[in-house]
């Protein structure tokens, strides 16, 4: 299987998980509640994922903080969780943000603020992510 395969059973993988937790919890928490059903879903599925990982910032070789992701899922992907009422500019370019400290490639946005679960996926060095989708069940598994 190919890097691209991977990576796309992979984030159908999260989707499916955080549609999970949204359907069990509904909206109304808060983000930290999200993040923790995420990781035990994902951990029940077999998924690999890390919460609260931290990224160094460097600038012309000088360290200058760090980025701390909500989730890294299988070293491969960053989920950055939200309670919003609508993605913004700055929720895209945190993700960006975060995949430039971290050197991965993918992100996924996720918002439990709604009855629908609201998500991007974010592609580092892609000209633009790919249309928030609000769903109330997880896409098809593809044949």
């Amino acid at each position: 299987m190919d890097t691209d395969s991977l990576r796309s059973d992979l984030t159908e993988a999260v989707i499916g998980a955080a549609f999970e937790v949204a359907n069990i919890l509904g909206p109304g928490f808060l983000e930290k509640v999200y993040e923790r059903a995420l990781l035990r879903e994902l951990t029940l599925r077999g998924v690999s994922a890390k919460a609260q990982v931290s990224f160094p910032v460097r600038y012309k070789g000088q360290y200058l903080g760090e980025y701390v992701a909500d989730l890294v899922v299988e070293e491969k992907l960053i989920v950055k969780l939200k309670c919003v009422d609508r993605f913004a500019n700055e929720h895209l370019a945190q993700c960006i943000n975060y995949l430039k400290a971290s050197g991965l490639r993918v992100a996924l946005l996720f918002s439990f603020q709604k009855p629908k679960l609201a998500w991007k996926r974010v592609l580092l060095g892609a000209g633009n992510a790919t249309p928030t989708r609000s769903l109330s069940a997880p896409p098809a598994a593809s044949a």
